[in-house]
């Protein structure tokens, strides 16, 4: 997949914005929204389908009616960053249900996690029992969400 941008104009953008506030919606009234008849819309969502802009479609849950309201984010340091170290490290994360998202960092810490949990005492669990016992975890710095002011959202196109 490329890693440049496409060039995107002004339908292309109007599709992408209608998608991200819902994904499902059918390609004829994606199409009216756009301006476009179906077939010619269709022809550009799969187009930005296959360039890698859209890369997937998925329904957006809320946490807190799951069962679990605890977010926090984690900083992780690893001991080093020798290969095979970092590469055990990914593996173990990979398996890690409570870490919603996982970013390589620049500074003082590797890698920033995001991690949802049911209450103060499931993180303490994940934080004790797996994530320090994960590869080369050297130090953790945890913070936790009093408020979600602003919660992901749109990419702005």
């Amino acid at each position: 997949m490329e890693k440049i941008p496409i060039h995107l104009d002004a339908i292309d953008r109007r599709i992408l914005r209608a998608l991200q506030r819902d994904g499902r919606l059918p390609v004829v009234a994606l199409a009216e929204q756009v301006g476009l008849s179906p077939t010619p819309c269709q022809r550009r969502v799969k187009r930005l389908e296959e360039a890698g802009v859209i890369t997937r479609y998925a329904a957006v849950l809320e946490p807190r009616r799951l069962g679990l309201p605890l977010q926090a984010f984690v900083m992780v340091a690893l001991e080093s960053h020798a290969e095979e170290v970092v590469e055990r490290f990914h593996r173990a994360l990979a398996e890690r249900p409570e870490v919603l998202a996982a970013y390589a960092m620049s500074g003082e810490m590797d890698y920033l996690l995001h991690v949802l949990a049911a209450d103060f005492e499931a993180y303490a669990e994940f934080a004790l029992k797996a994530l320090l016992r994960m590869p080369g975890v050297k130090e953790t710095r945890s913070s936790f969400v009093l408020n979600a002011l602003k919660p992901p959202g749109e990419v702005p196109v």
